[in-house]
């Protein structure tokens, strides 16, 4: 196994439609087990395949920080099947390290998705875990948390991020 480097805002990976999974083979089930190590070395709570350069729809969540091993999920080909309500919170993104917006999304969710073992699983989400489940489907679908943001906090945050790449201090 090991720890795989995290792409950065604005690297073009992170803009694709990450594609379906087909089967489940052992080089998929490698690629989780990376991902998971990836996210809990970050540390983050939630990881999409997109952000270690892989076009997959992959995702693993865990809200607790690894405090709860059950708390762990993997999700291959998820699918957002219904939300509703609305929540606002402070959001940030390993993909867009030191910044963070208040970002309004469901206050729940339910997503369909493939386990592992190849099994068909509905998941019914609230909270912190309905806003990683959103925000992990925004990365298979090219989408950042940014592009949520109002458009003055989020061109604030494109020009710190230019003017860090320009002094050599923020790697993508």
């Amino acid at each position: 196994m090991g720890i795989l480097p995290i792409l950065h805002y604005p690297d073009e990976i992170l803009r694709q439609v990450s594609e379906p999974v087909e089967t489940v083979t052992d080089e998929i089930r490698e690629l989780i087990d990376q991902m998971i190590e990836t996210m809990y070395a970050a540390p983050g709570v939630g990881l999409a395949a997109n952000q270690v350069g892989v076009l997959k729809r992959i995702a693993v969540m865990d809200v607790s920080s690894g405090k709860k091993p059950e708390a762990l999920i993997v999700m291959i080909n998820p699918e957002l099947l219904s939300s509703e309500g609305e929540e606002s919170y402070e959001e940030g993104c390993l993909s867009v390290p030191n910044f963070t917006g208040d970002l309004n999304r469901a206050g729940s969710v339910q997503v369909c998705y493939t386990t592992t073992e190849g099994r068909k699983m509905t998941l019914c989400a609230e909270g912190l875990l309905a806003r990683a489940v959103q925000h992990e489907l925004d990365h298979l679908n090219g989408f950042l948390f940014i592009d949520r943001l109002p458009v003055m906090k989020r061109d604030m945050i494109k020009r710190k991020i230019k003017k860090a790449i320009r002094q050599g201090v923020y790697q993508y």
